[in-house]
């Protein structure tokens, strides 16, 4: 379940912790969590029963058997995940990672989308993989022999149908709820709009999970063990996290349109990098400029001074120390235009973490800086405001 910017060139993201990099697809890496290797675990004693009954007097053999079942189910359900992965390349996006964990997978594909049939493509595309492997493993049930292989089969048929069919329940964070979010921002014009849809989708979907068990006698004459309960919980619970941490990402997010870099830009005066600090200080004064930039002889911005370091620089010493030294050198991602506003100034300033950015004009001239601290205190007022 994919978690979509386009693709830019970047430099390996570090492994999660507690993963084991099993292999690639597409240049993608696909990644285990060790919760994998207890759920293989416990799918192996369950099928153990099974596989004594199908091929009987394999002994201690029959946990390997079930062992290798838990494998060739996953391996489905990375085929599920690498559709996922192969729509949002398609797509332009980049994808850091496939991983697979306890509950199935999930696809690390970054950003978002930008129209609805992005979102709707990439969504149902995993679903769609689980019911033809499902489908296929039902064509080959007719023509599999009796015994092991059988087996595999069967269990290969049901537990995709079964994946297919419960990820398109229209409720986030399955795909169903992303493919829910796709067709109501098609209709309404408003992702937000989608996303709190699909969230509130998921929030009914874990309460119909925990209620499950309460019903099973009723529905099927079968009575509830504490293994159903327990599952039933994790389940739940999954999916309402899931969904509440959608609907409040989106509540969030709503707000983001009213952060505007001009707004917030504090006026700027440049100076030469070699300019002594408590001078570049009094003529920023004299300006009633909130920020220093460093230029050559040119006029080429060449740093940010640091307000913290300034700070940090005892007064008697200022008269002495060059502002070059108190400076950051301009790297691109410090540099953004200055007509960024909402999530795209959000994007720009978490690609390269600062406490101040340069703005710029299209065409090039400095329109002022942008501190961190002043998007943080707006994004608070909007908020509360909101």
């Amino acid at each position: 379940m994919p978690d979509p910017a386009p693709s830019r060139p970047r430099s390996p993201a570090p492994r999660p912790p507690g993963t084991f990099r099993i292999g690639s697809v597409a240049g993608t890496d696909v990644l285990i969590t060790s919760s994998w290797f207890l759920v293989a675990g416990l799918i192996a004693v369950v099928m153990a029963p099974r596989v004594e009954m199908v091929e009987p007097g394999l002994g201690a053999w029959r946990y390997l058997a079930g062992f290798l079942f838990a494998v060739v189910l996953y391996f489905s359900v990375l085929l599920h995940e690498a559709s996922h992965a192969l729509m949002a390349k398609r797509y332009g996006f980049a994808v850091s990672a496939i991983t697979l964990h306890f509950l199935g997978g999930m696809t690390a594909v970054e950003g978002e989308a930008r129209r609805p049939r992005e979102e709707f493509m990439i969504a149902v595309v995993g679903p769609l993989t689980s019911l033809a492997v499902g489908i296929a493993a039902v064509a080959l049930w007719f023509v599999t022999p009796e015994g092991l292989l059988l087996l595999a089969v069967e269990g290969l048929a049901g537990a995709n149908l079964l994946v297919g069919v419960l990820n398109l329940v229209p409720g986030l964070p399955l795909d169903g709820g992303r493919v829910l979010r796709a067709v109501v921002w098609r209709i309404s014009g408003d992702m937000h709009t989608g996303t709190v849809v699909a969230g509130w989708g998921g929030r009914v979907t874990a309460l119909a999970v925990i209620a499950y068990p309460l019903l099973m006698e009723a529905a099927f004459g079968v009575r509830p063990d504490l293994l159903d309960f327990v599952l039933a919980g994790v389940v739940a619970m999954f999916l309402w996290t899931g969904a509440t941490a959608s609907i409040n990402s989106a509540r969030v997010r709503r707000k983001l349109p009213a952060l505007k870099a001009r707004d917030l830009a504090r006026r700027t005066i440049t100076v030469p990098d070699d300019l002594p600090v408590a001078e570049a200080v009094r003529r920023a004064h004299e300006a009633q400029a909130g920020s220093i930039v460093t230029v050559t002889g040119s006029g080429r911005p060449v740093g940010l001074v640091s307000e913290a370091a300034v700070t940090a620089t005892p007064e008697d010493r200022r008269p002495w120390v060059a502002v070059s030294t108190v400076s950051r050198s301009l790297e691109d991602g410090l540099m953004i235009p200055a007509h960024l506003a909402g999530e795209q100034l959000v994007e720009a300033l978490g690609r390269t973490p600062a406490a101040e950015y340069l703005l710029l004009e299209d065409d090039g001239t400095i329109y002022g800086v942008l501190a961190t601290a002043d998007v943080e205190r707006a994004f608070q007022e909007v908020d509360r405001r909101g």
